[in-house]
């Protein structure tokens, strides 16, 4: 394992996904420091593909210092881990020093995938993060929020993260030292059920929201009819069945860790995001 780096201006940024929810914010940062930044889509140029052609994926890491790394559809579904196995090594072989890849908490299939970026001639760092509180107004709640009703098969506590936090911690161990060999949990500061937190969007927003508890299939229905396709839904119900399971119904302290500041709460998001109106429509 290589010793911990130093990057320089010099150095470029390859973002995996920078066009989605976690890349973009990362991207954000790293440009507002004037940092050159590479975003690797299937649309980018150079294209970057990863299910149809891995053969994508060398000409997109020429010259790149840094590599931030998001897998789609989830890290958890199978084949990611030898995908994400085969990019570390297309990485190291093409000179990248470094890379941080996003990750999901108490997922045994993501860890399985954690472990394919380890032992290759690369530093890493794994970002295990807990459900994002944007996705109540940025993904597959929005939906459920604006209709008034969010059903889901379990109502667990879960102490969601704010995605600005996630970004910082990712720039974080792409641009810092002393993040090599880590795997971070974030999550934010307080634990919310899906009912409760339906129960302050109503609140702050003035619209009437609340949380009603189905079947995996009747969840994975109304996602579709919200417009989230099939296999995304039925990963993401998979998801709730597997790990809502009061297995990560704790806190941790590494957003204030790497960051130095509190992780920001779920109520200071709620009233933020109703402040924008996204909760109007």
């Amino acid at each position: 394992m290589p010793c911990n780096i130093h990057m320089t201006d010099n150095a470029t940024y390859l973002l995996i996904g920078g066009n989605g929810k976690t890349g973009r914010r990362v991207a954000d940062r790293l440009t507002a420091r004037n940092l050159p930044v590479r975003i690797g889509s299937r649309s980018g140029q150079p294209a970057f593909d990863w299910h149809a052609d891995p053969a994508t994926w060398a000409p997109l890491m020429r010259g790149v210092t840094a590599a931030y790394v998001t897998y789609y559809p989830d890290l958890g579904i199978p084949g990611a881990a030898p995908a994400i196995r085969a990019l570390a090594e297309v990485a190291a072989e093409a000179g990248v020093r470094r890379l941080v890849l996003l990750s999901g908490r108490g997922e045994e299939d993501a860890a399985a995938s954690e472990e394919m970026i380890k032992g290759v001639g690369l530093e890493w760092t794994v970002v295990r993060s807990t459900w994002f509180a944007q996705d109540f107004t940025e993904h597959f709640l929005l939906p459920p929020v604006l209709s008034g009703v969010i059903s889901l098969p379990t109502d667990v506590p879960e102490p969601f993260v704010d995605l600005e936090d996630v970004a910082d911690v990712a720039v974080a161990a792409l641009t810092e030292d002393g993040h090599n060999g880590r795997t971070y949990e974030l999550t934010g500061p307080q634990l919310v059920t899906f009912a409760e937190a339906a129960a302050l969007i109503s609140e702050a927003s003035g619209r009437p929201v609340r949380f009603e508890k189905v079947t995996p299939a009747v969840c994975t229905e109304r996602m579709v009819a919200d417009g989230v396709p099939v296999e995304e839904a039925e990963e993401l119900t998979l998801l709730f069945t597997r790990i809502l399971d009061g297995r990560n119904a704790h806190v941790t302290n590494d957003v204030t860790a790497v960051t130095g500041r509190s992780a920001r709460d779920f109520v200071t998001f709620v009233r933020d995001a109703a402040a924008t109106g996204v909760w109007n429509a």
